[in-house]
């Protein structure tokens, strides 16, 4: 397991029952470096969305138990926040969720000339995502060749 990875899964573990405390859904956790500064980020999410109070209650003890426990060796930036509209689909609760919901997927590569698709996702195992797409014809991807993938919002 990576430091990376480690920093994650110790995050997750100690929010989990804290989020569900709150009747707070814990979407995600990472542990990410982007502009030369580190940053620990939870996602978390209620019916009707999340608030800024609510993002202020689980960082405040989020922050107490990391200073307490002092595991993360790097000097990094702890955010709080709602997953936001185009939210990613990582694990399989948001997957089974998203059923018949549209979907954008971005590729690493190409295929056919493009790297991205919308379509509605119909079906997902741990090696394939189905979409059909708006002319009816369904897609398959590979999941390892999917970069990103996320429900789709219209303005």
């Amino acid at each position: 397991m990576t430091k990376r990875e480690e920093y994650e899964v110790k995050t997750e573990r100690f929010l989990q029952p804290l989020v569900e405390e709150n009747h707070f859904e814990l979407v995600d956790v990472e542990y990410v470096k982007e502009a030369g500064n580190w940053y620990l980020r939870a996602y978390i999410d209620k019916e009707g969305g999340i608030t800024v109070d609510d993002c202020e209650v689980i960082s405040r003890r989020l922050g107490e138990w990391l200073d307490e426990k002092d595991f993360i060796a790097d000097s990094y930036i702890l955010e709080v926040s709602s997953p936001g509209l185009g939210r990613p689909l990582k694990k399989e609760k948001d997957f089974d969720r998203s059923i018949g919901e549209d979907v954008d997927i971005r590729l690493y590569k190409p295929l056919n000339k493009q790297k991205e698709f919308t379509g509605t996702l119909k079906a997902y195992d741990k090696e394939t995502v189905t979409i059909t797409l708006e002319d009816g014809a369904e897609l398959e991807l590979n999941r390892r060749e999917i970069a990103l993938i996320r429900l789709a919002f219209d303005f």
